[in-house]
């Protein structure tokens, strides 16, 4: 008996329009296509133009149709972490005036009972992570359903995102003919392949390096806490080689995708590089070091932006250390770049699917990882949020459980929205300014 599942992954990046699309079975995730195209409509990963966007869309997905030799009509897409609130959430309903059991409908009243908060009215939940149930006071219940109880209640948390970003993603999916079945923060999908266990749980960041901009998000505990984004990416890279070079963007973009390197002091300073320059009928000869140069400036300041605030939430203090990825991970030597500013251990991730062996993948794969994983539990939240309806009497659904979620400890607001204060410095000796720092952090994420 056939039981595999499909799931198709839409990344709608500032460059380009990735889709991949994969295979469930038993268990196993299997990439069986995959979609590329430029992108259109979109600045700094958000649409700015539908109708362009959409017939970009359109397009990417029919190469992807043509690849795995299916018709694609349902997609997970990912939201942008641009201005992402995280805030924690709580309902609590009553089942019944006598002990009743409680039913899949319950469980979505409780969590529209969580979900309803005093959101500015620009603002909408993108998705609702319920965390654990409580019936009649007994806490640290997964699934409810099945269960006798007179009260029911909910925590979890709330991802919020502005109204403006989710609904030109919507509609211009929509004008392309597909129907959304999962909306998932992108740094959330993200963390299902570029973290392994141990640095999901215990913290790390990643660093996601786009096109247009470049997101910084701490994940802990299996769970998203901050995110921060600079609107600065590979596209500023390209720029400057264009300026300073007084060449085309095109002939820039290729000067960086084979010539270019994140390390000045690491590249080849014999080599010369030829250059066409605009209003010349000669070309110029540069060396690599200098392209580089060019190229390592711009990392730089990006990097040096992004310190501050992971910085003050103690976030440079977790043990995973940094995760590069998106496609400005590819250039050569980043990594030293990064270790060099932030002072931790630093490592790219790059998917090993054939097909999809660049970081650019890398929010695609994330995307199918994700929903392939989601529990009934997550399945029903998601349902809410999408803004599926509330019967009167409804039975358990059983659907196949791929994953567990861990137990939520504490949400940080983002960057932008964060008040806590970096520890106060004393005259202690170093080896006790390391462990106060350490301490600092644990009561951020842990009071």
């Amino acid at each position: 008996m056939d039981n595999s599942e499909f799931f198709v992954g839409l990344d709608i990046g500032t460059n380009s329009i990735k889709v991949v699309v994969a295979e469930s079975s038993d268990d196993r995730l299997s990439i069986v296509g995959v979609g590329s195209e430029s992108s259109e409509g979109v600045s700094r990963g958000v649409i700015v133009d539908i109708d362009k966007a959409s017939n970009a869309i359109r397009r990417a997905i029919k190469k992807a149709e043509t690849q795995a030799n299916i018709s694609i009509h349902d997609v997970v897409v990912g939201i942008s972490a641009n201005m992402l609130q995280i805030e924690k959430c709580q309902g609590m309903i009553a089942v019944g005036s006598q002990s009743k059991e409680i039913n899949e409908n319950d469980v979505r009243q409780v969590m529209l009972a969580a979900m309803v908060q005093n959101l500015p009215s620009e603002r909408e939940v993108v998705s609702l992570i319920p965390k654990q149930f409580s019936v009649d006071g007994f806490t640290n219940i997964r699934d409810p359903r099945g269960m006798i109880g007179v009260r029911l209640e909910m925590s979890g948390i709330i991802y919020t995102a502005p109204k403006t970003i989710v609904h030109n993603t919507k509609k211009a999916i929509q004008k392309a003919g597909l129907n959304i079945i999962h909306k998932v923060i992108s740094p959330m999908a993200l963390s299902q392949v570029v973290l392994n266990d141990g640095e999901s749980s215990f913290g790390a960041v990643i660093i996601d390096m786009g096109a247009g901009q470049t997101t910084a998000s701490v994940v802990h505990d299996h769970n998203l806490k901050l995110s921060t984004v600079d609107f600065e990416g590979g596209d500023y890279l390209t720029h400057d080689i264009s300026v300073v070079l007084n060449t085309t963007v095109d002939n820039a973009n290729q000067l960086k995708l084979y010539y270019g390197n994140a390390s000045s002091a690491k590249s080849e300073t014999s080599d010369n590089i030829s250059v066409e320059v605009v209003g010349k009928n000669e070309p110029s000869m540069i060396s690599e070091e200098y392209l580089s140069e060019i190229i390592e400036a711009r990392l730089n300041q990006i990097f040096t932006r992004l310190q501050a605030p992971l910085e003050d939430a103690g976030a440079l203090s977790l043990p995973g250390g940094i995760v590069l990825t998106g496609g400005v991970a590819a250039t050569p030597n980043i990594e030293d770049l990064a270790r060099d500013i932030f002072d931790v251990k630093v490592r790219s991730y790059v998917p090993t699917q054939m097909g999809m062996r660049s970081p650019s993948y890398s929010l695609g794969l994330g995307l199918v990882t994700y929903a392939s994983r989601l529990n009934d539990i997550g399945i029903i939240a998601d349902n809410v949020v999408n803004g599926a309806t509330v019967r009167a009497d409804s039975h358990p659904q059983q659907q196949p459980v791929a994953s567990k979620e861990p137990e939520e400890k504490q949400v940080q607001q983002p960057a932008s929205d964060q008040v806590d204060q970096p520890a106060q410095k004393t005259e202690e000796p170093e080896k006790g300014k390391k462990i106060s720092k350490f301490k600092d952090f644990w009561s951020r994420f842990f009071d």
